[in-house]
C-alpha cells in the first residue's frame, strides 16, 4: 500500500521539531549557578539569644539553584523564613533563580538566629555558611549595623 506524498512531509517535519525542541531542553538544564552574596546586615539585636538577618544572593548562572540551610558558629541554629501576606512560615529551601536574585529584607523573607553564643554587637561581623543543593558552599561575614538601620539597598 503506497502513502500518500503529503503524509511523509508532514512526519518528517514533526520529527525534527521534535528532536530540535529535545536539544534545546537539554542546553538549559545543562548550566551552572553563579552565585554571590551583596547587602548583608544584621540589626543589632534587643534580645540576647535572638537575631534576624538579610543579604541578597545574585545568580548570574544559567541555571537555578536552592539554599537548603545556613549555619553560624554564632548561633546554635539558623532558620529561613518565608513571610507572605503578613504571615511568617519556617522553610527547609529556597530557589534562587537563573540570572535572578533571592532577597532576604525586613518584612519579608529572611534569617532568624536563634539560641545567640554572645549578642552581636554593632561593628561587628557574624560568620554564616550559606548551603546550596548545587553550588555548595558560601561563607559570608554579616556586619552587625545599628538596631534601626535602613540601607539604601531597600532591603
Amino acid at each position: 500500500m503506497r502513502r500518500p506524498a503529503a503524509v511523509v512531509p508532514l512526519a518528517a517535519t514533526v520529527l525534527a521539531g521534535t528532536v530540535l525542541l529535545t536539544g534545546c531542553g537539554s542546553t538549559q538544564s545543562g548550566g551552572t549557578p553563579d552565585l554571590s552574596v551583596t547587602s548583608s546586615y544584621m540589626p543589632q539585636p534587643v534580645s540576647a539569644s535572638l537575631a534576624a538577618g538579610f543579604l541578597t544572593i545574585e545568580n548570574k548562572g544559567d541555571a537555578a539553584d536552592q539554599l537548603t540551610s545556613v549555619t553560624s558558629d554564632a548561633a546554635a541554629s539558623v532558620t529561613m523564613h518565608r513571610t507572605e501576606g503578613g504571615a511568617m512560615e519556617e522553610v527547609d529551601r529556597l530557589t534562587v533563580p537563573a540570572h535572578g536574585r533571592l532577597v532576604f529584607r525586613s518584612g519579608g523573607d529572611h534569617l532568624m538566629f536563634d539560641g545567640l553564643k554572645s549578642k552581636p554587637v554593632e561593628g561587628r561581623t557574624v560568620p554564616v555558611d550559606l548551603h546550596f543543593a548545587k553550588s555548595g558552599d558560601l561563607k559570608v561575614e554579616i556586619p552587625v549595623k545599628p538596631a534601626t538601620y535602613t540601607p539604601a539597598t531597600g532591603h
